[in-house]
């Protein structure tokens, strides 16, 4: 099924209007899944929308939240999202963020009681307008085991830079701290396709190949899969995320951060407030003129675009370029939806009395 931009962009909209959001943040966050989408990350994009309402419908999803900052010095602060979207409150703090680096050169904001923000480079990207570099990280509920355990500790726990560029699009580091992010598991159970070995465990610790392992007491492994691989470089960047999402702004960490299926609920004597993100932003000409450095990125994603290639047909890619070039194909040809979550979306219309597409 393919569905025109606008189209999945309205019905995204009057679905998150029909669960109580004011109008500017159903719009705001019918964008932010709409971003997803287009950028090729379907497991972020409407494929989510059913997860957010059923937050809602357990009561953990709050639609009109009083979003504000808590504590604060010139260039930090810490935002309580009073349990609304994720999507709209970590928006809200990036542009505090980015404030603050207007006036003082770098802002950074931790965020606490919150749920679940999206793809992560939609908030660093909001940076890129301003000339500055971006910068977004949010913990996630448990699915990862730490080097040398099965139990799930961590979340996917996702961190993203981005950098502006003068001819080029911009340079986005948007990954996962785990092997894989947890989507692609779904995506490869709605395909009913096997993943990648390294990807997750079973619930005794064994390696395994089959997409459901997580939904059936199984683990995500780290980033660099096994420890031979380097699966304790993906556990440090995780705990980084986790840290300063979780433990710095007061909100949930480790097994405690509350899962994203409404299914199961939040485990008790939480120590924090929901789900933590952060986000910052520096000023480019905080450390020299932008349009030196933008000569610069240019020059640096030049030399490797033009890299020696093991294979002539492949060329070195450059971080954020398959998003870049994903968003410009959908915008003309449409988003591509696969028949779960099509349906998904039209059993929520039914649900909610919303027009379908």
């Amino acid at each position: 099924m393919i569905v025109q931009e606008q189209q999945l962009r309205n019905f995204t909209y009057r679905i998150f209007k029909s669960i109580g959001c004011p109008d500017a943040d159903a719009v705001l966050a019918a964008d932010v899944l709409l971003s997803a989408d287009l950028r090729g990350i379907d497991s972020h994009g409407v494929a989510r929308l059913g997860g957010y309402v059923r937050l809602w419908e357990n009561g953990r999803l709050n639609p009109t939240p009083n979003i504000c900052v808590v504590h604060e010095t010139p260039t930090t602060a810490t935002v309580d999202g009073d349990g609304g979207l994720g999507l709209v409150v970590a928006s809200y703090a990036m542009n505090i963020a980015i404030e603050k680096a207007r006036q003082y050169g770098s802002g950074w904001v931790a965020i606490r009681h919150s749920n679940h923000f999206g793809i992560a480079a939609y908030h660093a990207l909001k940076a890129i307008e301003h000339d500055m570099i971006g910068y977004a990280m949010t913990n996630a509920s448990p699915l990862v085991a730490p080097t040398f355990s099965s139990e799930r500790l961590l979340g996917t726990n996702p961190m993203c830079y981005t950098f502006p560029a003068g001819k080029y699009p911009p340079v986005v580091v948007d990954m996962a701290t785990s092997a894989a992010a947890n989507g692609k598991l779904e995506i490869a159970q709605r395909m009913n396709v096997p993943i990648p070995e390294g990807w997750a465990l079973t619930p005794d610790g064994k390696a395994t190949t089959d997409p459901n392992a997580v939904t059936t007491g199984g683990a995500l492994l780290p980033l660099g899969s096994e420890y031979n691989r380097g699966s304790h470089k993906g556990f440090g960047l995780s705990a980084t995320v986790d840290i300063l999402s979780g433990v710095l702004s007061g909100a949930n960490y480790g097994p405690w951060v509350p899962p994203f299926v409404a299914y199961l609920q939040p485990l008790d004597d939480q120590p924090g407030k929901g789900i933590g993100h952060f986000v910052g932003a520096m000023r480019v000409d905080g450390f020299r003129p932008v349009a030196d450095f933008k000569a610069n990125i240019d020059q640096w994603i030049t030399r490797f675009k033009n890299a020696k290639r093991i294979n002539e047909q492949q060329s070195v890619i450059i971080p954020g370029e398959p998003e870049h070039q994903a968003t410009q194909h959908r915008k003309e040809h449409g988003i591509p939806l696969v028949d779960a979550v099509w349906e998904n979306l039209q059993a929520l219309a039914v649900k909610l009395g919303v027009e379908m597409l």
